[in-house]
């Protein structure tokens, strides 16, 4: 007999709210077998699928993607080490475009907010002549005319 765990369990195992292990659910994320008064039983290698889905969304991956992310696993038996190991290796470019937008945000934040380019009544603003929006911290260049 296979090892289930409840809604509850899972949640405190994985440190995730039950709405959410519901929504995953919704979406075809994590599965999950009734019992027979009708409560969820998740199999316990659903906490590795839960960390992955958490994992991919702190770095910006969108659910439809993380779906198809995990439709890669292997279907016939538990996921291992390795079958992980390829999913998130093909991310490393992801991260790193993360962390650099993070340097660019750091850098730029007081100069970005006080630029004047989101100001709703400013004639003078060379930046709305290239369109609306956070011109410069989108990557825009600061046009001298």
């Amino acid at each position: 007999m296979k090892q289930v765990l409840s809604i509850g369990e899972v949640a405190r195992r994985s440190g995730v709210a039950t709405s959410a292990l519901r929504f995953y659910e919704e979406r075809g994320l994590i599965h999950s077998e009734r019992n027979s008064s009708g409560h969820r039983r998740y199999p316990r290698a659903v906490i590795r699928r839960v960390a992955f889905i958490v994992f991919a969304q702190k770095i910006g991956l969108a659910i439809d993607e993380i779906g198809a992310e995990l439709a890669k696993l292997p279907q016939n038996r538990v996921p291992e080490s390795s079958d992980w190991a390829k999913l998130s290796g093909s991310w490393t470019r992801r991260i790193d475009e993360r962390m650099a937008e993070l340097e660019r945000l750091r850098a730029g934040l007081t100069r970005c907010i006080g630029c004047g380019c989101l100001s709703l009544d400013n004639p003078g603003d060379r930046a709305a002549r290239q369109g609306s929006g956070p011109r410069y911290w989108i990557g825009d260049s600061r046009r001298s005319s």
